[in-house]
């Protein structure tokens, strides 16, 4: 059973599937990802692994229940993907040299301009799930690539609120908080000639770091060399300066956040939104996790149980070093 079914509550998808319940349990001594697997090339630096197990399909089947005017259904169209960013089973996004960020950077930017191309996709999304703590039983270095026929509703909640504060302002919202975290200082991380990050006053956790294009630029597609290598070393920088916060592997979802495509209500979205990197990092000490529980999720009323000032001065002082 594979298909999207509609939310009236929220208005959004869900997508429904249950093929992801026949992934297997990998034996410990085998990778897929490793050259010799037979399932990669022998020889890659970064390569795109199509999702052997994929919530969205490029041939969908018809949905397996008949939906009704209140509980729609729809084909789960789209594309799901592997991004695969080193041979090496035991690397580290961080452990990666800059020159090899830069092909993952390269290869994000080729799929999101490849895909885009599909008038029916109307959102590319990248991004990695790091450590056991949200789930990742894979441990070879990847991330993922979802390219959906529907708007998510947090890009669509975002999408909508920098429309209506630059109708209101005529300014980007995104631009503005770089401004206000550059004036106010004690949140920012790490900044270079293309890239800042800071610990946003607003975020829900302790060290849920953004990364931030200085320039108002919407997507990868629109970045030159010099951008992409100041992106390759800020991302090193800060997942670097978190597994050394505890020293431990520090597990956190990166979710890279830009313009839809080929979508005709956002087609302007240039003007307002913004090319930033989400980090969601579940640890509020070495061994203490911040749970997203009832309040969180059952009303999306989040609470962060520290202090953004005091976790972005640990931070910073980390990266710092």
């Amino acid at each position: 059973m594979s298909e999207l079914r509609w939310n009236p509550l929220l208005r959004t998808w869900t997508m429904v599937a249950s093929n992801r319940q026949q992934r297997p349990l990998m034996p410990k001594d085998w990778c897929p990802f490793c050259p010799g697997s037979g399932k990669v090339p022998e020889d890659y630096d970064v390569y795109c692994y199509n999702n052997d197990f994929p919530a969205l399909t490029l041939n969908p089947d018809e949905p397996d229940i008949e939906g009704s005017e209140l509980y729609k259904v729809a084909k789960n169209y789209g594309k799901c993907e592997v991004i695969l960013y080193s041979p090496e089973h035991n690397k580290t996004l961080p452990s990666l040299s800059v020159e090899h960020i830069i092909k993952l950077i390269n290869l994000w930017t080729e799929r999101f301009r490849e895909l885009s191309k599909d008038d029916k996709i109307k959102y590319i999304f990248e991004f990695e799930n790091r450590g056991e703590e949200v789930g990742v039983t894979m441990p070879h270095p990847h991330g993922q690539l979802y390219a959906y026929s529907f708007l998510p509703l947090k890009i669509k909640t975002e999408l909508d609120s920098c429309k209506d504060y630059y109708n209101e302002k005529r300014r980007c919202m995104i631009c503005d908080m770089n401004r206000e975290e550059k004036e106010f200082k004690k949140r920012i991380i790490a900044e270079n000639d293309s890239f800042i990050s800071y610990i946003p006053f607003f975020t829900d956790y302790p060290y849920g770091v953004f990364i931030v294009s200085k320039s108002h630029k919407g997507n990868f597609t629109e970045f030159d060399e010099k951008e992409k290598e100041d992106l390759a070393m800020m991302l090193k920088g800060v997942t670097s300066a978190f597994d050394k916060l505890f020293d431990r592997l520090f597990p956190y979802m990166m979710c890279i956040h830009q313009t839809p495509v080929n979508c005709k209500e956002y087609e302007d979205s240039k003007d307002y939104y913004h090319f930033h990197i989400e980090f969601y990092p579940p640890l509020r000490d070495k061994n203490k996790i911040k749970f997203y529980a009832s309040s969180e999720m059952g009303a999306w009323a989040a609470c962060n149980p520290l202090s953004v000032e005091e976790t972005a001065k640990l931070l910073r002082d980390v990266y710092e070093r």
